[in-house]
């Protein structure tokens, strides 16, 4: 697999607080790779530093060989991000919010319509579709988000807590978007605080405490030979306070 995302010394202060400090990570297209950490472990500003949201104190962030604060243009093309919190335009309808974003990426015509036509039958928004977004539950509104996210298909997706507001049903569909997206070469990096869906989702996990790397990999190699223990278990040992 080809690398999608590299991380050398990243650092992000606010402050005299240190939100990451000297993370390294490499992150491989193709794949699902899970982020997790506890609250305030500094997943979401890690996110915002690879999207080119945030600006690192220290160390870089390349998206193939682009750095994001710079090559704002080629990322921007390359990189969807769905926040924690899903923002959307309450004036718009939905059809009209995906169609802006399509715009935004240089999607016209029949190719643009059939992909929000796929999006409103997987999610089944067609109740929603022609509706003011300020009408919308937060569910909708992160089904709307993920569905804006996906049009274009990125290569590198990040996507921040993505399963909040989402029921069990719209949850499986979200999965099996993942993975197909994946399958087909995009790197997908996804930050969830549900170890059973990274248990069962990701290819690869890496675990951040306090800003810095615990630990990165496969499921099977933090777990080891040891069938009886969870992801859960493993998180609780590493992540507790000394």
């Amino acid at each position: 697999m080809n690398e999608a995302i590299r991380l050398e010394g990243l650092g992000k202060r606010f402050g005299s607080l240190w939100a990451v400090r000297q993370l390294s990570l490499t992150v491989p297209s193709g794949a699902i790779h899970a982020f997790l950490g506890p609250n305030g472990a500094g997943k979401t500003t890690t996110l915002k530093l690879i999207a080119g949201l945030l600006f690192p104190t220290e160390g870089t962030v390349r998206i193939g060989n682009m750095d994001p604060s710079r090559d704002w243009e080629p990322v921007r093309r390359m990189l969807s991000y769905v926040p924690d919190v899903p923002f959307l335009y309450g004036k718009l309808t939905g059809e009209e919010f995906l169609g802006f974003v399509g715009g935004l990426h240089g999607m016209d015509g029949g190719s643009l319509v059939a992909r929000i036509d796929l999006f409103v039958e997987r999610f089944g928004l067609q109740q929603y579709h022609r509706r003011r977004v300020e009408s919308y539950s937060h569910g909708t509104r992160q089904k709307y988000v993920i569905s804006a996210a996906l049009l274009s298909h990125p290569r590198v997706l990040l996507v921040d807590e993505p399963m909040v507001g989402l029921d069990p049903a719209s949850s499986r569909i979200l999965k099996d978007l993942l993975r197909e997206e994946a399958d087909g070469g995009a790197c997908v990096l996804l930050s969830t605080h549900t170890l059973s869906v990274a248990q069962e989702l990701a290819d690869r996990i890496t675990v951040i405490n306090r800003g810095s790397l615990v630990l990165s990999g496969t499921t099977s190699e933090l777990l080891g030979h040891d069938r009886a223990r969870s992801l859960e278990d493993l998180f609780l040992e590493i992540t507790q306070p000394t």
